[in-house]
């Protein structure tokens, strides 16, 4: 029972950073910019094409990795001049509209190129195998890759965001946005850098997911929810409130899917427990926002006041 205690929590880390990578670009576009991107998950999907289309051409993991951050955040900035900038002004309605029709577009484009047929990302050899975390429970090299790598960028953005000069801008952005522009910054170019680095975290999100899971068309409105769960628990536009709700959110998802349908088969039928349990699985993290949302209305973290 410890073994499995210990296995699904990191499950649960692995998953709580992955949704951090996607709920930081997130929030942070939307704390500065007053956007609500419906297409975000697009730039998760893109993220984990380009890898997957340049390792199979290449054999190079450390190219793939490059065509995955390179070609979201491209995607993300390009999206940004194309598309949002006409939406800054408009109402939030307008804004989720026109960014989930955006989506649909990315999703036929990417049908149209790569196919309906779901794509599969090898682990790098040097990742492969697993790690002896405790004693009996080995643990997957890659997974545990993930966490590392989703900590240490969450650690780089916090100082990024915290004890730098852009930082210091996008936190001032955020708020006294003609003052900023006052000061003879460009908000323009501001804007489309957040939002690159929005979507460059996104492209990693769904590059690292890739060989965990299988790349597909559609990918990115599956954790996209959950991503929204986790802003809406964390507080609009704070990347603290962020990390710790994907940590929480992981975990328990992890722990619901885990423990709940065992725990209803020693009562019932095994298929009538299998069934329950995903719902109820999935239902449990919709009530902790609700409880979150019930005690704290702006959120866990909020960024401001």
């Amino acid at each position: 029972m410890l073994n499995l205690a210990v296995e699904q929590a990191l499950n649960g880390l692995q998953l709580g950073v992955t949704l951090f990578l996607l709920a930081a670009g997130l929030t942070l576009i939307f704390g500065i910019m007053g956007v609500i991107n419906i297409a975000h998950g697009s730039l998760y999907m893109i993220g984990a094409f380009f890898c997957a289309a340049t390792l199979a051409a290449t054999k190079s993991f450390l190219l793939a990795l490059l065509a995955g951050i390179g070609g979201a955040a491209l995607a993300g900035m390009l999206m940004e001049m194309l598309v949002m900038r006409r939406l800054y002004a408009r109402d939030h309605l307008d804004q989720v509209l026109a960014t989930f029709g955006l989506s649909l577009c990315v999703n036929e484009a990417f049908s149209i190129v790569f196919g309906q047929r779901p794509l599969y990302v090898d682990i790098p050899p040097w990742l492969a195998g697993s790690v002896e975390v405790v004693a009996g429970v080995p643990y997957p090299t890659y997974r545990l890759a993930i966490v590392v790598v989703g900590l240490l960028v969450a650690l780089g953005l916090y100082l990024l965001i915290s004890h730098t000069r852009i930082g210091m801008l996008v936190r001032a952005g955020s708020t006294h946005r003609d003052m900023v522009r006052a000061l003879g910054v460009d908000v323009r170019l501001l804007y489309t850098l957040v939002f690159g680095l929005g979507a460059l975290l996104a492209g990693l999100a769904g590059l690292m997911a890739g060989p965990v899971y299988t790349v597909q068309v559609g990918m990115g409105e599956q954790i996209l929810i959950l991503t929204f769960v986790v802003v809406v628990i964390g507080g609009l536009g704070s990347i603290r409130g962020a990390f710790l709700a994907a940590m929480i959110v992981g975990l328990v998802d992890t722990a619901l899917r885990a423990f709940v349908p065992p725990w209803l088969k020693t009562f019932m039928e095994a298929s009538a427990a299998d069934a329950l349990g995903g719902g109820l699985s999935s239902l449990g993290i919709y009530l902790l926002m609700a409880l979150v949302l019930l005690v704290k209305p702006r959120g866990l973290l909020p960024a401001h006041g």
